[in-house]
Order: structure tokens, then C-alpha cells, then sequence
């Protein structure tokens, strides 16, 4: 049996620590909000520290996380990187903490059963920070679900995706990556199943029941830039299927594409939503051809503090549930075993598709019987060598300790003058072509940095041709179009090409 719940005393603030201050950070609004006092911080990157010490002049910030556990603080929010949570959670519960993880809650099987019988163990609070499901287009969804408006929930599809290139070779806040000649511990390599709960979260709380099978087919097509295949990194589409107790049945897509969507679709027997484009719209009248109608969402209670809190009002939501299990006891959504729920898809998503496409049984780890099946099973994903770096040992320092900022920047830079050069093609078809016009504008400002950034990727990829780093370098220069954009005379054709579009197409 669970250990009894200790609680805190409600009219006292929390007392919260932050571990990982990049991500970490982002909830820091809501901690004021909700009269949680952050008292430490630890990281260890130098920047983030400092930053973590502007807002907090009078906490304790260290690189120590031994000594950062010996602070006197009730709770501590994790969100070091992903695939340490689950180790780093039992860390602080076993240093008698309350913990409110980061995404996902633990990376392989083995570590989930670890996970739960330590929260098991100690009694005190888990919960996984999921905030999706807290943001004001779900929080109202879910509201009108629970009415019955919707009738009983049939079938739903749910998106997190998210091209993110330039996060494997910096921070969250964008500075490129220390040492340079290396990338981002687990945004280079990590596959993109494994990050499965912003887009599954919506499902479980409005259809409220446990997933019970997932399956999904490889993708094998991957985006320029990234280190890892498709197979096997955060490069490619990662879609599944997973099935819940109740007969629900959900189409889950994350992964990193030309297309950015974070689109949320549900079907019931009565109506049906969906959220696209930060428009919700109902079709209501039980058919599939009523009437759908676009409606505005509102928050429920104190959502004027989640919209002060930022970030979509999810952090608030997160950090709410959570002090309030603190303080009270009344459980939070994503408790230990939600989590649990939560989790275990992205990993059984992933080796289902390594398995071309075996379908798994989603185990229940409330159950110890359960979890005694998965208790050695630490099947995992191949990851890239961080330590090692993307360059031959006896590479040049002075080189390849620009390898992280060139990456970025030619990232950032290439796809600015794609841009122009892909919607010039259909500029007649654009209902707009002014805008196409503006990307001609960005496209010529930015080109002094691009040749900049060439530069520098091509004599880095010309001396290391054989490395991982050449690999990626030269995939970007070929998108930038390296031979054409570096050619005498390309800037002021380029501005020529823009005249003559804002004669034809201009206001």
C-alpha cells in the first residue's frame, strides 16, 4: 500500500526548489502567482544560474545537486534533462521532497517501476508537469465534454509538432551550446516518441480512461541538420495508434516536419471540436454534417492568474494541482500512476516501430504484479555520443569550438532565405503577395550573415570532411544553396528580383 500523504501547512508558502533552470525557469510566474516561494536553484550551466538569480536576488543557487537536496524546501520542480527525470525525481523524494517533474516521467520501463515504488515508498507528492490539457482551449473543451455536449468520446487526433533543428545545438534560450564542437544532451538524438505527452495529455483527461495498446509504423524520411536518422532520432515523423479502456481510440503525431501543428480533434457521439489555428470550432446537432461554428473559449475560475502566469496558463494549472495536493490532499490529475500512463506509449510507440510496427499491450503499473513483468526491462533508444563531440579528438579547438553557433546560425539564416525563394515560385497564387514581398526584405537583410555563416561551415566541413559535423554542416549549405548565394552579384540580383516583384504585386 501507498505510504501515507504528508501534507504542508496551508498557511505557509512552498517552499520550492528548481532543478534545471532552463526550462525550469518558465514556471517561475506562476510560482508568484500562486504564492509558492522559489528558495534554490541548481544547474549546471553558468548562464542559467545567473539568470535564475536576477529573479531570485536571495535564493541559493548552485552546480551541486547534492547539496541543493540538503536545502531547507519542501518541493522540488524538475526539469533537468528528459531522460534523467525519473532518476532525478527519486533523488528528491528520497531526500524527503515533493516533486513535480518535467515531461516525460522516466525513460525506460525499469526506471517507471522505480519511479512509482519510490513515490510508493516515501508517501509524498508526485506529479507529472503535462500542461497541455490546462491551457484555455482545453480546459474549456473538457468542461463542455464533462456537460455531456459532446456525447461520449469516439476517436481523437492530437499533434505536437514541433521542428526544432536549432535546440540540438543550443540551450532552451537559444545560446549555442558549451563546448562548442558538441551538441545538446538529449535534443540532438532523443526520438521524437518519447516526447508523447503534450499531444496524448488532452486525450486522457477528456476522454478520462487509460491507454491499453499502442502500435506504429516507422518514418523513415528525415529533415537536413539533424544528427540522428529518422529511425532513430528527433529527425523524422513519429505517428501511433493507441486504443484506451474504455474503446476510445486516438491517432497521436509528434516529430519535426515542414509543418509546425499543434492541431487537437475530437469526435463524440453527440459533436465534435477541434482547436486549429488557435480557432476552436463545434459541429453540434449529432451528425456529421450539422452545423459547425466557430466559439470563443473562456477559462474556468482564476484563469485570469494563468494568463498572468504566461507560457498558455498550463504552468499555472500544473503548479495549482500540485500545492494543492501539498497542502490538502486532493489528488492532482497527472499523479504518479497517470504519469505512468502517460509515458509508457511514447516508449512502447517507439519500439513498436523499431519492431515494424508490433503491437504493445500498455501495462498498468498500479499494479506490482504489473510492473514485477517490467522490472528489468530497460530497453532504450540508441543515443549519440554528447561527450565525445561531432569532430575527431585531434580536431582543431579553435575550429570546432564554433560548431554549435555556426549551426545555429545557418539554420536560422537558411531557412529565412527558403523562405522568399519557395513562396516567390506561387507569389500569383498568394492572396497576399505583399507578404511574399516582406520575405524578399528579410531574405536580403539577413544575407550578409548567411555568407558569413557559410563561411565559416564550409572551411569547419572542409576540414573535418569525414565527421558527423561535416555531415550536418553540409546539409545545411545545401539548403542555404551555397554555390548560388555565395556567388558575386547574388545580393544585388536578389534586390533586383524584389523591385521587380513589388512592381507586379505591390500596394
Amino acid at each position: 500500500m501507498p505510504a501515507r500523504k504528508k501534507r504542508c501547512d496551508k498557511s505557509k508558502p512552498i517552499r520550492l526548489g528548481i532543478w534545471g533552470l532552463g526550462r525550469g525557469m518558465s514556471f517561475f510566474r506562476s510560482c508568484q502567482a500562486l504564492n509558492i516561494q522559489v528558495v534554490a536553484g541548481c544547474d549546471y550551466n553558468e548562464h542559467m544560474r545567473k539568470r535564475f538569480l536576477e529573479h531570485c536576488p536571495n535564493a541559493y543557487a548552485t552546480t551541486d545537486s547534492e547539496q541543493f537536496l540538503k536545502q531547507d524546501m519542501d518541493a522540488v520542480l524538475v526539469a533537468t534533462f528528459c531522460p534523467a527525470h525519473a532518476g532525478d525525481s527519486i533523488r528528491c523524494l528520497d531526500a524527503g521532497k515533493h516533486v513535480l517533474s518535467e515531461v516525460t516521467a522516466f525513460h525506460t520501463m525499469a526506471e517507471g517501476v522505480e519511479l512509482v515504488e519510490a513515490v510508493e515508498r516515501t508517501g509524498l507528492v508526485y506529479n507529472l508537469a503535462e500542461n497541455y490539457p490546462f491551457g484555455k482551449p482545453m480546459m474549456y473543451l473538457s468542461s463542455r465534454w464533462k456537460e455531456g455536449l459532446f456525447g461520449d468520446l469516439m476517436y481523437a487526433e492530437c499533434e505536437y509538432v514541433h521542428e526544432c533543428r536549432t535546440l540540438a545545438y543550443t540551450y532552451i534560450d537559444g545560446v549555442p551550446i558549451v563546448p562548442g564542437n558538441t551538441v545538446h544532451n538529449w535534443r540532438s538524438w532523443i526520438h521524437f516518441h518519447y516526447y508523447n505527452t503534450h499531444s496524448m495529455g488532452p486525450v486522457m483527461i477528456i476522454g478520462n480512461a487509460r491507454p491499453t495498446k499502442v502500435v506504429s509504423l516507422p518514418g523513415r524520411v528525415r529533415l537536413p541538420g539533424y544528427l540522428m536518422k529518422s529511425e532513430r532520432g528527433m529527425s523524422g515523423i513519429a505517428p501511433s495508434l493507441i486504443s484506451f479502456e474504455n474503446g476510445v481510440v486516438m491517432r497521436n503525431l509528434m516529430g519535426a516536419t515542414t509543418n509546425d501543428t499543434h492541431i487537437q480533434r475530437f469526435w463524440g457521439t453527440l459533436g465534435s471540436a477541434e482547436f486549429v489555428d488557435g480557432e476552436m470550432r463545434f459541429r453540434l446537432g449529432a451528425s456529421g454534417h450539422s452545423p459547425k461554428l466557430p466559439v470563443e473559449v473562456k477559462w474556468p475560475e482564476q484563469g485570469e492568474l494563468a494568463d498572468l502566469a504566461g507560457h498558455g496558463g498550463g504552468d499555472f494549472w500544473v503548479l495549482y494541482y500540485f500545492a494543492r495536493q501539498i497542502q490538502t490532499g486532493e489528488p492532482a490529475p497527472f499523479d504518479v500512476y497517470a504519469a505512468a500512463d502517460c509515458t509508457i506509449p511514447g516508449i512502447l510507440a517507439y519500439r513498436s516501430s523499431v519492431e515494424e510496427g508490433r503491437a504493445f499491450d500498455v501495462p498498468d503499473f498500479r499494479k506490482k504484479s504489473v510492473r514485477n513483468e517490467y522490472r528489468n526491462d530497460n530497453f532504450a533508444q540508441q543515443r549519440y555520443n554528447v561527450a565525445k563531440g561531432c569532430f575527431p579528438k585531434n580536431a582543431d579547438p579553435s575550429l570546432t569550438g564554433q560548431f554549435s553557433t555556426i549551426m545555429r546560425d545557418l539554420i536560422n539564416l537558411a531557412t529565412e532565405y527558403r523562405a522568399f525563394v519557395e513562396w516567390e515560385k506561387v507569389i500569383g497564387d498568394v492572396k497576399e503577395p505583399v507578404k511574399v514581398i516582406e520575405l524578399a526584405d528579410k531574405a536580403i537583410a539577413v544575407h550578409p550573415q548567411l555568407v558569413s555563416a557559410m563561411k565559416a561551415a564550409r572551411q569547419l566541413a572542409d576540414a573535418y570532411p569525414r565527421s558527423d559535423g561535416a555531415q550536418v554542416l553540409n546539409e545545411m549549405l545545401e539548403l542555404a544553396e551555397e554555390p548560388v548565394t555565395t556567388a558575386p552579384g547574388f545580393l544585388r540580383a536578389l534586390k533586383r528580383r524584389r523591385e521587380s516583384l513589388a512592381k507586379r504585386f505591390g500596394k
